[in-house]
């Protein structure tokens, strides 16, 4: 055999041997990383399916495998038709309302203006302070006895008289979404301002000199290029509202029945009303599914990262 073809035999081996010790000597970096995925990512998700699949008592004891029983109890539950319907619209709507007006305020603060800096530094103000305090500020806010914002409306003549927004299910569902989206903001905005910078400005300069006006130019040339943060924005977004509780929790948790509910709250209630820890593992696990689908199918639709 000659020498070039023990060269081309010995190669498979010689790379995999290579690489092999590249692994190794990457460990100490990347250990962590996986450390930290395994014991807050993987680990969790494993348990959750793990006591989906058990007969859990109140008192939290293990008594025993329970089969599908509790993903039947899931799929038996009568409202669940109603909730997993508010969960798409409180999910795409809060999202699609948030990213929508995000684009509309990265481009108008990414302009130079008097006073700039305080306008975005108000921008991060609902991001830092507490959704619990926020959603409870709405909440008494617009309570139809003492509430500051029912009465504003009435004496700007947008009602006769004060309306109780979170005394039934439809209008307080609203409200949670209005409040979802003003929590959403800051972080959508400044994402997106990032990608705005990005983009250079002599492409922009370009076609403005091509004859491009600027809604054309923003839409032909600036949008396109906002693609990856649009996806980072979208994709965060969608995992943030789509597990959020607080807000429900705050504006629509005293509401009777579960016409306000999403997959969420419900598994709350599942622990808290009907003390079944073991049926609200299923729908966790069901939830953790729906989540994966909606963000397969936005990046399978809207195919985000794909080349300019």
């Amino acid at each position: 055999m000659s020498a070039s073809a023990s060269t081309r035999t010995g190669a498979p081996g010689t790379a995999r041997r290579s690489r092999g010790r590249g692994l190794i000597a990457a460990l100490p970096w990347i250990g962590p990383a996986i450390f930290l995925i395994v014991a807050v990512v993987l680990f969790p998700a494993g348990y959750m399916i793990y006591n989906s699949t058990r007969e859990i008592s109140v008192a939290g004891v293990d008594q025993g495998p329970a089969g599908t029983a509790n993903f039947e109890a899931v799929f038996s539950f009568a409202a669940l038709p109603r909730v997993l319907m508010n969960t798409v619209v409180w999910t795409g709507g809060v999202v699609l309302v948030t990213v929508l007006i995000a684009l509309f305020l990265a481009q108008f603060v990414h302009k130079q203006f008097p006073g700039r800096k305080v306008v975005r530094i108000a921008i991060i103000i609902p991001w830092a302070a507490s959704l619990v305090m926020t959603s409870t500020v709405f909440y008494y806010g617009l309570d139809p006895f003492y509430g500051i914002l029912n009465r504003a409306l009435v004496d700007l003549g947008i009602l006769d008289t004060t309306y109780g927004f979170t005394r039934n299910a439809l209008s307080a569902f609203l409200v949670a979404m209005a409040v979802a989206v003003f929590v959403s903001l800051p972080f959508t905005t400044y994402v997106i301002l990032a990608g705005r910078q990005a983009v250079p400005d002599d492409t922009v300069e370009a076609a403005h000199m091509d004859g491009a006006g600027s809604f054309t130019t923003w839409y032909r040339v600036i949008l396109p290029q906002l693609r990856p943060a649009l996806a980072v924005a979208t994709l965060i977004n969608i995992i943030n509202v789509f597990n959020s509780l607080p807000i429900l929790q705050v504006l629509t948790g005293s509401i009777p029945g579960y016409d306000a509910d999403t997959t969420t709250t419900l598994m709350f209630k599942f622990i808290r009303l009907d003390r079944a820890v073991d049926v609200a593992s299923a729908l966790s696990v069901l939830n953790f599914a729906l989540v994966l689908v909606i963000i397969a199918a936005y990046l399978r639709i809207v195919k985000p990262m794909r080349e300019v």
